[in-house]
C-alpha cells in the first residue's frame, strides 16, 4: 500500500521513462540538424529556406587584432570550415569590424556566407542612416 508521501510511480517505471525521455531527447536535437559540413550542424532559418551554421561568427572581436590580415584569416577560415552565419554591426569597433569582415568576404567568401546585421536607430531615419552606413 502507498502513502502519500509516495510517488505515483514504482522505481522501474520511473527508470523507464526517464530512459525513453533521454532517448527521445537524442532523437529530436538529431533531427533538428539536418546537415553537417565539417561536423559543424545547419539549421533552417525561419520561413527563409536558408540553411545556416547553427555555430556563427560573431564580428565584435575582429576588429580588435593588430594585424587586420589575422581578422580575415579568421573569417576565411571559419567559413572554409563550414561556418556560413556571420553576425556584425555598424558601430562594433567605431566601425573596422564591418571594414575587416568586408575585406574577408571578398574573393568569392560572400556567396558562401549569411550576414547578419544590427542596428539600434530608434527612427526610421535613424535606422535608414544606420543601414546606408554599414
Amino acid at each position: 500500500m502507498r502513502s502519500n508521501w509516495d510517488s505515483a510511480f514504482s522505481r522501474r517505471e520511473f527508470v523507464g521513462m526517464a530512459a525513453a525521455s533521454l532517448l527521445m531527447a537524442g532523437t529530436l536535437n538529431a533531427s533538428a540538424a539536418e546537415e553537417r559540413k565539417s561536423g559543424i550542424p545547419y539549421r533552417t532559418l525561419g520561413r527563409t529556406g536558408e540553411k545556416v551554421s547553427a555555430i556563427g561568427l560573431g564580428g565584435y572581436h575582429l576588429g580588435k587584432q593588430n594585424d587586420p590580415e589575422e581578422s580575415i584569416r579568421i573569417i576565411r577560415a571559419g567559413i572554409d570550415e563550414g561556418i556560413n552565419f556571420l553576425d556584425n554591426c555598424w558601430d562594433y569597433n567605431g566601425g573596422e569590424s564591418e571594414l575587416r569582415m568586408g575585406k574577408a568576404l571578398r574573393e568569392g567568401y560572400r556567396q558562401k556566407a549569411f550576414l547578419m546585421t544590427k542596428i539600434d536607430g530608434r527612427t526610421k531615419t535613424a535606422a535608414a542612416a544606420q543601414l546606408n552606413e554599414s
